[in-house]
């Protein structure tokens, strides 16, 4: 089986974007895995593939790295927003829903380096919590995410703290994806996150910027409705909100970076 496909990635986040909406190609969980291998795949932190919609302009269906289906995924669903766009799917700044976790998600190309995700309001959210002897909050973005706050990101052990935090299942039934936070001004803050499915650290996150952005400022160390997140690729992404949390927007690059095809 010939599959086309391209590569797209959110800020340093990547995945291998999939057009099928004519339902084509139905692909197991070793096949995903496969395909997302970076020593023998493609290699990427997810699969998506764009499908049709009975209520909404696209579904999108996302995989993590493992092949299992995953929750919501912001950079992945910027990043079939940009796809659609390439498609000519949508047109520029026109504001789209797209279909996504049984969920709608409100959408907008800004230009070819700007793609706005509208998220749902978070939920879940736990201000403080002790976890194999480390200290961090949680709340729900979409995904799971437990946050923690340190002086130097770039000093933390993400993948063995990260491990050890993810797989806390007294704490997290489902697990939880990690999240490392440096303050760098009122109005920005620095992110590394080890991220559940992919089982390592990613360049970047989407849900795992919006729970930052949130849980910095519902404990008071932001103090901006705007935030600026520099993500471990370099790049940086913009959290706003509401006071009440209840419109969360997510903006940011989002890009092709190759296409082509794999037998399968």
């Amino acid at each position: 089986m010939v599959i086309e496909f391209r590569k797209h990635s959110g800020a340093g986040n990547d995945f291998i974007m999939i057009d099928n909406r004519t339902k084509t190609y139905n692909l197991s969980e070793q096949q995903i895995h496969a395909l997302c291998r970076r020593q023998t795949g493609i290699g990427a932190d997810g699969l998506i593939l764009l499908e049709s919609s009975s209520q909404a302009a696209f579904k999108m269906v996302y995989y993590n790295a493992d092949g299992r289906l995953g929750s919501m995924c912001g950079n992945g669903g910027r990043c079939t927003v940009r796809f659609a766009w390439d498609l000519k799917l949508i047109g520029n700044n026109e504001k789209i829903m797209f279909e996504a976790n049984d969920d709608t998600y409100e959408a907008q190309v800004v230009d070819e380096k700007k793609i706005v995700l509208k998220m749902q309001p978070p939920f879940d959210f736990i201000e403080h919590l002790s976890v194999e002897g480390y200290d961090c909050s949680f709340i729900n973005t979409g995904s799971p995410h437990a946050v923690l706050f340190e002086d130097n990101i770039q000093e933390i052990d993400v993948c063995a703290i990260g491990k050890t935090i993810r797989h806390a299942y007294s704490h997290f039934k489902q697990g939880t994806n990690v999240n490392f936070v440096q303050m760098h001004t009122k109005e920005s803050i620095r992110v590394r996150t080890f991220e559940r499915g992919v089982e390592d650290e990613t360049l970047a996150c989407g849900t795992g910027v919006v729970a930052a952005a949130i849980v910095s400022h519902k404990l008071g160390k932001t103090q901006s409705n705007v935030l600026n997140v520099t993500v471990q690729s370099g790049d940086s992404l913009q959290v706003s909100f509401d006071e009440d949390f209840s419109n969360v927007f997510l903006a940011g690059p989002a890009f092709e970076t190759f296409k082509g095809e794999i037998n399968l």
